[in-house]
This record gives C-alpha cells, structure tokens and sequence, in this order.
C-alpha cells in the first residue's frame, strides 16, 4: 500500500465496500440484518497514517493487538472514553501488568480469560474512573496456541465479572483453526463458530458475539457474529 494519504484512503475505501459486501451477503443468506454486524478494522502493526486514512474511509472500530500500539494510537487518535469519536477494540491477550493501560485506553476488551484478569482491569478501571466493557475468550478450537478459557468455564468467568463493579461483560470472542481451503471452512470453522454461538445463546444478557477474521468472516457472519476483526482484507498483507 502507498504512504499517500488520499491514494491510501481510495484503497481501503474500496476495499472496506467488498468486505462490507462479503458481510451484507452472508447476513442475508442467514436471514441476518447486515447491520447487525460491525465490521472491527484491525490496525495491529500498521503505521497511524494508515489509522487516519481509516477513518478517512469511514471505519470507526478499530482493532489492536498490543497495549503499546493501543496507547500510542490512541493518542493520536483518542477512543470514546477519552472523548473522540472512534471506537477502541483491544483484541489481544493481555499480561496483567499490563491492565492499567487497558482499562484507560480500551472501549472494548476481546480477550478476558481468567478471574484474576477480570480483578486487575476491574482494579485499573476504578483507578481511571470508568466502566470496562469486555469479552470472555472462549478457546473454541481447542488449540494449545489459542488463549481463551474453556467452553464449560465460560459461565462462571461471566459470573465472576458481573461481580465487579468497574467490569462490565457484554459477550463472547472466539477464534477458529485457520482454514486452507473451503472444505476446512466448513469442517473445521463453522463447528467452531457454532460451539461460540451456542455458549453465546446459553448465556442470558450477552450483546456482543466476536468471531471471524480476514480468512472466515462470511462464515461467522452466517453463524451469528454481531463483530469481526479484519485486518488484511482491508489494508493488505503486513
């Protein structure tokens, strides 16, 4: 992609128009309303001129990997909670040490997986005078690599964090095995993508359900996703 900022903005414009197509198509093939769905641009790695040309674009959910790009970022381009008009998704695992800086920066945490997690954001979050909304991470594929709680441990993690007063559980993030070719789509990550929905369903008061990436977000789509991160489908390889 080019540094130019007007070229780079026509480029993700197009190319964020055929993933909200790709979105639009399979919400409709699940009787779904596309606007149901939001579409998270994921900038992890990238450079903030590629974060400006964004929004330029007209994305407002943005996605980080890392506590440091998220405050970097965020700086130049504040979130919601610090009173911009852009949304903040920090979608990454999260070291505790790292929860203050979370908890101030972040509209949305994806990635809670465990209760002493849940107890140093609600910690930070009090400390920064707020409410962190968060996802419980669900290890769906059951791959030693994921993060993510366990599927039957969801329900007390949930119930954990609604103890807290600064933390605040709005729903479910999950990540497939990634697909090579459209047989695995359908072998392997639309069983995934079903075990999340399922937990997500069982699980009274829940809004947010976080699945689908680049590679398989049609299928999440189709399998009830209410946000998918994409990073490379909008902005090209790193």
């Amino acid at each position: 992609m080019t540094d130019d900022l007007p070229t780079l903005t026509a480029e993700i414009t197009d190319r964020a128009a055929r993933v909200r197509d790709e979105i639009a198509e399979a919400a409709v093939r699940a009787g779904r309303d596309p606007g149901d769905v939001t579409l998270v641009a994921v900038t992890k790695t990238r450079p903030i001129e590629t974060v400006r040309a964004a929004l330029a674009a007209g994305l407002r959910d943005l996605g980080e990997n890392r506590v440091s790009e998220l405050v970097e970022k965020s700086d130049a381009v504040p979130g919601e909670g610090q009173g911009g008009d852009v949304r903040w998704h920090l979608i990454g695992s999260l070291q505790r040490n790292k929860a203050r800086d979370a908890a101030a920066r972040a509209d949305l945490f994806h990635a809670l997986d465990s209760v002493r997690l849940a107890d140093a954001l609600d910690k930070k979050a009090a400390d920064a005078g707020r409410v962190l909304d968060v996802l419980v991470q669900v290890n769906v594929s059951g791959e030693d690599a994921k993060h993510g709680v366990a599927p039957e441990a969801t329900a007390a993690l949930l119930a954990h964090a609604a103890s807290l007063p600064h933390v605040r559980a709005v729903g479910l993030m999950g990540m497939a095995a990634i697909a090579e070719s459209d047989a695995e789509l359908e072998r392997v990550v639309r069983p995934a993508f079903r075990r999340l929905r399922a937990l997500f369903d069982a699980n009274a008061g829940l809004s947010v359900l976080s699945m689908g990436m680049s590679g398989d977000f049609p299928v999440a789509v189709e399998e009830g996703a209410t946000h998918v991160r994409v990073g490379t489908a909008l902005f090209g390889p790193r």
